[in-house]
């Protein structure tokens, strides 16, 4: 899969079967759509493409209006975004810089810069609700009519829903934000994880008897607390730990967010390493504490309860397997 940042040099501009979104999380709703461009490409001889932003333009417009809080969480980060889109089949994917230029064009500026000349765009599909352009003035009708102006077709998919509930970003966020992570399994058709490389940290975690992997977060997360998981590519084997996802309220550095992995048992050094971590339950919140000694005490508990959650069910899995 090529990954553009920005509009691809004329050299790699393909014909191409195309949707657009930011792909928050690349959910159930999403896979059925990539499906679809996968399936139009090879059936006309295109490139699957997709065209997603970054930032998410709700983030651009919260910050332009002063107010970073209004910007949804993250579900996902770009890497386990784009690896998300890789295995739906994707040939390319452009990642486009949503700043003021891009935000002020309109409906037939983005027709013409973008899909026309940019991409050489054949075939598109958008979700039913798809709005484009300045002030969100383009349409699914003003799409259509550009498509038949300019030779692409256009097509809508309606919405995807796991019982009576539409899938979409938003739900992902709100089950990860419940600590419902079989909820979130459902509607991501996977394990929810985050991936990372290994950084150094301040080796508090060490002094205090629970040394830790350190994941940077560049955004705020859909999610934040204690919470059990299992870290990937370490070994053959997922390896059993505790993980802290937030930032960090009683150490001094506070306000950077990080993802700290306690592994049970585990003593090798994994700096620079890409890792996986699926979380698996939630234990607590994120909570401050007076001391270090209330601190440790505080892991120390979260740890066996951890480890309580995996030997039970381990015991669920032998007894299953003796039915």
């Amino acid at each position: 899969m090529k990954v553009f940042r920005g509009l691809p040099n004329d050299r790699a501009r393909a014909p191409c079967a195309l949707t657009i979104g930011n792909f928050d999380g690349v959910h159930r709703g999403h896979q059925t759509l990539l499906a679809h461009v996968r399936a139009a490409a090879s059936k006309l001889g295109l490139e699957a493409a997709v065209m997603t932003f970054e930032p998410h333009p709700r983030e651009y417009f919260a910050e332009k209006m002063g107010d970073p809080s209004k910007a949804p969480a993250r579900i996902a980060n770009l890497r386990d975004k784009l690896e998300a889109l890789d295995k739906a089949g994707i040939d390319r994917v452009i990642v486009e810089h949503f700043n003021e230029h891009f935000a002020a064009m309109t409906p037939d500026e983005f027709t013409e810069r973008v899909l026309v000349n940019g991409l050489h765009v054949k075939w598109l599909m958008v979700g039913d609700d798809f709005c484009y352009g300045a002030k969100r003035a383009g349409t699914i009708e003003t799409l259509a009519a550009a498509g038949r102006k300019h030779g692409f077709q256009v097509e809508t998919l309606p919405a995807v829903t796991h019982g009576q509930e539409r899938i979409s970003s938003s739900a992902v966020r709100a089950a990860l934000g419940a600590g419902d992570f079989q909820a979130t399994h459902a509607l991501l058709g996977h394990p929810y994880s985050i991936s990372g490389h290994v950084i150094h940290g301040a080796k508090l975690g060490r002094t205090l008897g629970f040394p830790t992997l350190n994941l940077r977060v560049a955004h705020r997360p859909a999610l934040s607390g204690i919470f059990v998981v299992q870290v990937h590519g370490l070994g053959p084997h997922p390896l059993p730990a505790v993980a802290s996802l937030g930032v960090r309220p009683s150490v001094e550095d506070a306000g950077r967010m990080l993802l700290e992995v306690h592994l049970f048992d585990y003593n090798q050094h994994a700096y620079g390493k890409l890792v996986r971590v699926e979380f698996l339950a939630k234990l607590r919140d994120e909570e401050k504490y007076q001391d270090l000694a209330t601190l440790t005490a505080a892991i120390d508990r979260d740890a066996q309860g951890a480890r309580a959650f995996f030997a039970h069910r381990a015991g669920a899995l032998t007894a299953t397997d003796r039915i």
